[in-house]
């Protein structure tokens, strides 16, 4: 799962980048590409009680990609690039600092956010307007009542977006998807707004504020001081704990936003144990036993025969697989098994 990281000069993104991938990325690059841990505690527990000899976590890759303009028609190469990633990642400045200059000359979330929906919006429309442009001449040359599907289809979405910026709130068909599966939409992508705001401003109101403004299915929010993200990454752990403490912070920003990314994707973990490796495997939400033995060889699902199961909380709560099997919490699933989040399995298979 690839996320573009995306945003207007100077407000974060960088930075940003290199907190979550451990790569540096200096200010005047572009397509950078790099992989982020996905902070998931369940997966520190399993490692302490396993030991094992590898540690191998649920991953995320971030690129990231060329700053935004002012001048919507110098955009085209960013939004190009947000065609081919699964969910975009706006970021947003919210913080003040006269050192650092705004492209737009002030600091104003709420102007950003909707100047940015307005890109995605008529990067849309264009496409539309060129795909009927197209259609219209095919159907000249022959009548195909595929054709006019289609052409009734982008005149409906043409009018949502027009009314409502976005396609997001568009009910589409089973039929319609298959229509879409190779249309480069972008506001039907979820759109994960990443706000860079002040120290002081870190337990504020402000994400409820924009989120009010701007109600969309497909946003999700998250405020982030790339600042403090910093100055965290320098500290030794308990140190750390008493820097959130202080700020009033359970966790450092960056760690719920890799979580949030995974959630806003429609993913899940589960979790191979050993003392040899203990290893996040990442499906998407509702996979089978089956498919989630694939992420790991696609043998394991040719030839499945069960999944035997452990579930995350019963191990914590008895602490081995003995006792947890003594308890009479260890299952046997068979194909139609849906994998839950936090699952510990162990696959049987055919060879």
């Amino acid at each position: 799962m690839k996320l573009g990281l995306v945003g207007y000069p100077k407000v974060g993104k960088h930075t940003l980048f290199s907190l979550l991938t451990g790569q540096t990325a200096n200010e005047t690059s572009n397509h950078f590409q790099g992989l982020a841990k996905v902070r998931d505690p369940r997966f520190d527990l399993l490692c302490d009680m396993y030991k094992p000899d590898k540690e191998t976590p649920a991953v995320i890759e971030f690129e990231l990609l060329p700053d935004l303009d002012d001048n919507a028609e110098r955009n085209a190469e960013a939004l190009k690039e947000l065609e081919n990633v699964d969910a975009i990642c706006h970021v947003i400045r919210a913080f003040e600092d006269e050192s650092v200059y705004h492209i737009s000359g002030s600091v104003d979330a709420n102007r950003d956010i909707g100047r940015f929906a307005e890109e995605l919006q008529f990067n849309d429309l264009f496409f539309v307007d060129k795909r009927l442009e197209r259609l219209e001449r095919e159907n000249k040359s022959k009548k195909d009542d595929g054709i006019k599907a289609e052409q009734l289809l982008l005149t409906e979405m043409k009018s949502h977006l027009e009314d409502t910026g976005s396609l997001s709130t568009f009910i589409f068909s089973a039929q319609d998807e298959k229509l879409l599966a190779s249309y480069p939409l972008l506001t039907r992508k979820t759109v994960i707004n990443i706000v860079n705001t002040d120290e002081n401003d870190i337990n504020s109101s402000v994400i409820n504020t924009l989120a009010k403004d701007y109600s969309n299915p497909t946003y999700s929010w998250v405020n982030v001081s790339a600042q403090i993200e910093e100055e965290l990454m320098l500290l030794e752990e308990t140190e750390r704990t008493a820097f959130l403490q202080d700020l009033g912070l359970s966790e450092p920003a960056i760690d719920r936003l890799t979580q949030i990314c995974y959630d806003s994707l429609g993913l899940l973990s589960f979790f191979t144990v050993g003392t040899d490796e203990v290893r996040a495997w990442t499906i998407r939400k509702n996979s089978y036993a089956p498919q989630a033995g694939r992420a790991i060889h696609s043998d394991i699902e040719r030839g499945f025969i069960r999944a035997e199961i452990m579930a995350y909380s019963d191990l914590i709560e008895y602490r081995n697989e003995e006792k947890l099997k003594a308890a009479g919490k260890f299952m046997q699933k068979g194909r139609d098994y849906i994998v839950q989040d936090g699952d510990i399995i162990h696959f049987l298979h055919k060879t």
